[in-house]
């Protein structure tokens, strides 16, 4: 697919999904609003920067208006794009459900699912504490063990469907503050699993160090802990810990995939609550339409 049909692809979808449902979305006080640049093509032009490898509004808008200024005649200035930008993230968000919809899922419980958190780092380390952008659900307590970062900002919490050799198709998502802990979100989403589905997750989801433990509807696996003061595992927890490891890793290749099409991990140039929830929303919806691309 060439860039022009690519163009087209998303716009067609988007008009489509617009009409059908996420126009219901935006509320618009205004007696008159001109419209002569429409929704569509704010959200078109910002999905197809992103999925152009364009990480920032500013670039994505440079570019449109450099190269794209045919297809996009009435393209407002940059600040007023950026106005009715932010103004549609809940589109954004209806969007992303949307999408995940009408991906493949196989409605097979004996295959596995995978979850784990991945931060959206809006400041690090001592910068965190005089962060004070989108305060309605970022905070300063959050620490990203893989990177030892601590930072300013939210978790992404995704449950996928295990799908041999390739990446995990998303089933579930919700996001949190950065503090929120893992297994409380855990226990918050439990109630959506189908019953006997089986869990795989990181230690951060564990309590009273139950590798393997049944939660009634679903059975969760989890790496052993070490207890205290225990120096190694013995050879039968570190085979555990391997193979349950060894199962869960197609997660983490899913977070690298996604942060390497949209650039959604850092979000230090956003400046506000909308500004942000475009910067997720709309970075996920263009991934999940790239994945999507592929069935």
């Amino acid at each position: 697919m060439d860039w022009q049909e690519q163009l087209i692809s998303v716009y067609l979808m988007i008009c489509k999904e617009y009409e059908k449902k996420l126009c219901g979305y935006i509320v618009r006080l205004s007696n008159y609003s001109d419209m002569s640049f429409s929704d569509e093509e704010v959200m078109t032009i910002y999905l197809f920067g992103i999925m152009s490898k364009y990480k920032d509004v500013k670039d994505i808008y440079t570019y449109t208006s450099r190269h794209l200024s045919e297809w996009f005649p009435s393209l407002p200035s940059y600040e007023g794009y950026v106005q009715r930008l932010n103004k549609l993230w809940p589109s954004f968000k209806g969007l992303v459900e949307i999408l995940l919809r009408d991906l493949p899922i196989k409605a097979n419980q004996d295959l596995p699912a995978l979850m784990d958190s991945f931060p959206i780092i809006l400041a690090q380390q001592g910068r965190r504490f005089k962060a004070c952008v989108a305060q309605e659900i970022a905070s300063p307590n959050g620490y990203c063990a893989s990177k030892k970062l601590h930072y300013y900002g939210v978790k992404l919490h995704v449950v996928g469907q295990y799908e041999t050799g390739s990446l995990p198709l998303p089933i579930g998502l919700s996001l949190t503050d950065a503090g929120t802990a893992d297994v409380k979100v855990l226990d918050d989403m439990e109630q959506d699993f189908p019953e006997g589905l089986r869990l795989f997750g990181d230690k951060a989801y564990q309590k009273a160090n139950q590798p393997i433990a049944n939660k009634g509807r679903f059975i969760l696996y989890t790496p052993v802990k070490k207890q205290k003061g225990q120096e190694m595992l013995d050879a039968a927890d570190r085979l555990l810990s391997t193979a349950i490891s060894k199962v869960r890793q197609p997660i983490e290749s899913f977070f690298n995939w996604i942060e390497d099409k949209t650039g959604i991990q850092f979000a230090s140039k956003v400046r506000s609550f909308d500004g942000l929830m475009v910067h997720i929303f709309g970075k996920l919806a263009a991934a999940l339409f790239i994945l999507g691309l592929r069935f």
